[in-house]
């Protein structure tokens, strides 16, 4: 007979608890949304409240946004200039033509997107994006680019002007560019500031390029050609991230030129990125 009084107080205080409180649990995709309503007294009273569920593995696809490089621009000079096709690529020239300004001849690269697609336990990864390789190359001495040089073959593009004082002298040339690299993460479930590296190769198309001049005697001064560059610029590429300090590289597998010169064009810096 005890246990009757017992279970009719258990059932009217889980009774009470109903009516003073109502939870409605709802889950659409990735959210929780709880509603809690009052009681029957004050059916105003109510409480939402949305939460994101916690996913139990990585994504195996993840997607990075807007990445910016910052480095320097250089290159090797391997031209023999006392060749023949050195000499109508650019009469008279020498070495010290094409020397840079090693500290303001920049890279500045603009990736619109990078992702990384899980391969084996989210530590390598297959790593793709597509951006925009910009290059400047500051030269010591006053060369010119012809922009619109004589229609016959091999004609002369590059020549010596010491007819002006020259304040700025450079060739920009810019790239639309795929890069493709297995990258190491070594800290899978880290979101950013992880520690590993990536290698592999970038394919980028010649897109613009132009001789940026300012002297005192013509003020600025740009000329838009290919120049006789090469279109296609296939390269060696790499980056290390070391926590929040992520570091990038660049060689080109061959000569940026189509004639004359050979020159192998390579860029290091630092790179912005949340990964």
């Amino acid at each position: 007979m005890k246990r009757i009084p017992i279970a009719m107080a258990l059932l009217c205080f889980a009774i009470t608890g109903f009516t003073q409180e109502k939870v409605d649990t709802v889950k659409i995709g990735g959210m929780i949304i709880i509603k809690k309503s009052g009681s029957k007294d004050n059916e105003k009273s109510k409480e939402f409240k949305i939460t994101r569920r916690k996913s139990g593995r990585p994504s195996n696809l993840k997607t990075n946004w807007w990445i910016v490089d910052l480095g320097f621009a250089n290159y090797t000079d391997n031209t023999d200039y006392s060749s023949v096709a050195a000499q109508e690529y650019a009469p008279l020239s020498n070495k010290s033509w094409l020397a840079l300004r090693s500290t303001k001849s920049v890279n500045v690269n603009i990736w619109f997107f990078m992702q990384r697609l899980n391969v084996a336990k989210h530590v390598v990864n297959l790593q793709y994006g597509l951006g925009l390789e910009l290059n400047n190359y500051r030269y010591k001495e006053p060369i010119r680019y012809d922009a619109d040089p004589p229609a016959v073959a091999n004609a002369p593009v590059i020549y010596f002007d010491n007819t002006r004082n020259y304040k700025k002298d450079k060739l920009a040339a810019d790239y639309l560019t795929v890069p493709l690299m297995l990258n190491f993460n070594f800290t899978p479930k880290r979101s950013s500031g992880g520690f590993g590296f990536s290698a592999g190769i970038s394919a980028g198309w010649l897109y613009s390029a132009r001789n940026k001049t300012i002297t005192s005697e013509e003020g600025k001064k740009k000329a838009k050609d290919d120049f006789d560059l090469e279109r296609w610029k296939l390269s060696y590429i790499g980056e290390l991230s070391l926590g929040p300090v992520k570091l990038y590289g660049s060689l080109a597998m061959k000569n940026m030129y189509n004639r004359g010169l050979d020159i192998t064009p390579y860029n290091v810096g630092i790179r912005f990125s949340r990964w």
